[in-house]
């Protein structure tokens, strides 16, 4: 993720900062829109658990500063949006979202960290969503851009720093050149009160964004540069992130542009604490242009073809070009054998799930944030940058239907939403857990800079709730 700097917006994100009650935090229905253009329908439609929907045959044509400050995102008629926080109840540029995904109240909470002008964690009781509903749950001051925020096996949450080089190093862990990851604990018997903050280095020291647990504990993420590498963390003692192996991906039998049979390279556990970037250069992983976020089906989403398969969105467009979604099939049967029978978690198969030319054209830009929900459907954020009035295309969010039979490139790619801001960039898609909406974050918006969190769900849904 990155983000455009405004100075109006760094004044506004410090008075965020100390001003969490100072407006309601009540739930804002869905309003009459700005006067849109007119779409024509495209074809496809999803449905079975996920969304009903036709796709929007363009993005929103902006016409005003700030967009939409009600309804920030034009979707399909089938679908309506409720706008559940906005600043200044949380500081400026919100980003990853995610809910406590077991223990107590599961599913009651919604988590989200911020990138802007004051780096924290913020919590919203999705059962109050009034005046005290949202309320700072982590803060430290020398945390910068933290970005990825996601729920461990265990009951914990993890954020991390989004920095290449550290403007402000942990004083304990001085010699870490790029951002770290932290375990943040909350309280046994309420998982909105944190208890204490834990550093975790063993993860590595790099810019982090996506990240995400398989079934088996491991944790998969990515470092936000060019070239950037896949990393896989296996912990020595399961549920237990103050030790363990770092590994980065490397491709080792091509099929194309980086993809094809893949290993998982062991790097050195005392380089990757300084720098897990340079560390996977000098293995010599595979890199890619800018990796943003992964997913995979261990939360609130599922992909039928093979649930053990990691999304990964990579950004850059030139030098070289990534503009797509890659798929990675971490148990690849093709993989080597233990000599027990079972095949080795070191091999993966990497593939090109959405990709201009393949299945979608050149109106997808630039992906972000991914999200499964239960039926497999990935949606997808765009950040090509830029702001109005010079641009006047909002960014979008996609959604790739899954293909038929293994290691195939999805179906097809429509656009869901579009943002009526053309200052603003979704962040943070998270399908909600136990229910049938998407959370998504509007990030450095225009107009009056007041950033959103915006849960998109059929009418009927939110009748119920």
């Amino acid at each position: 993720m990155h983000i455009t700097h405004h100075a109006t917006r760094l004044g506004l994100g410090v008075v965020a900062g100390i001003c969490f009650t100072a407006c309601s935090d009540e739930a804002v229905s869905t309003a009459p829109m700005l006067e849109a253009p007119s779409f024509a329908s495209a074809s496809h439609e999803f449905g079975d658990k996920g969304f009903s929907f036709t796709g929007l045959s363009s993005s929103f044509a902006c016409t005003v500063s700030g967009g939409d400050p009600v309804n920030p995102v034009f979707l399909p008629s089938s679908l309506s949006q409720t706008i559940i926080v906005s600043e200044p109840q949380v500081t400026d540029a919100i980003d990853m979202n995610t809910q406590n995904e077991n223990g107590p109240d599961r599913g009651r909470y919604l988590y989200r960290a911020s990138e802007g002008s004051i780096s924290e964690v913020s919590v919203t009781d999705l059962k109050n969503l009034g005046p005290n509903g949202t309320k700072r749950f982590a803060f430290r001051a020398d945390w910068e851009s933290l970005d990825p925020v996601v729920w461990t096996p265990w009951g914990t949450l993890l954020t991390a720093e989004e920095a290449n080089v550290a403007v402000k190093p942990d004083p304990d862990f001085p010699t870490a050149k790029g951002g770290l990851v932290y375990e943040l604990i909350p309280s046994k018997g309420d998982p909105s009160v944190l208890e204490r903050i834990v550093a975790r280095p063993a993860i590595g020291a790099k810019s982090h964004e996506g990240m995400r647990f398989d079934k088996e504990g491991n944790l998969y993420s990515i470092s936000e540069r060019n070239p950037g590498y896949i990393y896989k963390f296996t912990p020595d003692k399961k549920g237990d992130l103050s030790s363990g192996q770092l590994y980065a991906l490397k491709i080792t039998s091509p099929t194309g542009d980086r993809t094809g049979e893949a290993e998982w390279i062991p790097l050195d556990r005392d380089a990757v604490r300084i720098d897990a970037s340079a560390a996977g250069d000098a293995v010599g992983a595979t890199g890619y242009n800018r990796p943003e976020d992964v997913e995979i089906a261990t939360s609130s989403g599922n992909f039928p073809n093979d649930p053990n398969t990691l999304f990964v969105a990579v950004t850059g467009q030139s030098g070289p070009a990534d503009n797509r979604i890659l798929a990675i099939d971490l148990g690849d049967r093709r993989g080597k054998n233990d000599g027990h029978g079972k095949k080795s978690n070191s091999t993966a198969f990497v593939y090109d799930y959405v990709k201009i030319g393949v299945n979608t054209t050149s109106e997808f830009e630039m992906p972000d944030n991914v999200a499964l929900d239960p039926s497999g459907n990935l949606y997808i954020t765009e950040d090509p940058g830029g702001s109005f009035p010079t641009k006047r295309k909002g960014d979008d969010i996609w959604v790739a239907r899954p293909g038929n039979g293994q290691h195939s490139a999805a179906a097809s790619v429509e656009r869901l939403g579009s943002l009526t801001d053309c200052d603003a960039e979704p962040t943070g898609l998270y399908w909600e857990l136990k229910g049938n909406r998407l959370f998504v974050n509007v990030q450095h918006r225009g107009g009056d800079r007041l950033d959103k969190a915006v849960a998109i769900g059929s009418p009927d849904e939110k009748e119920h709730r």
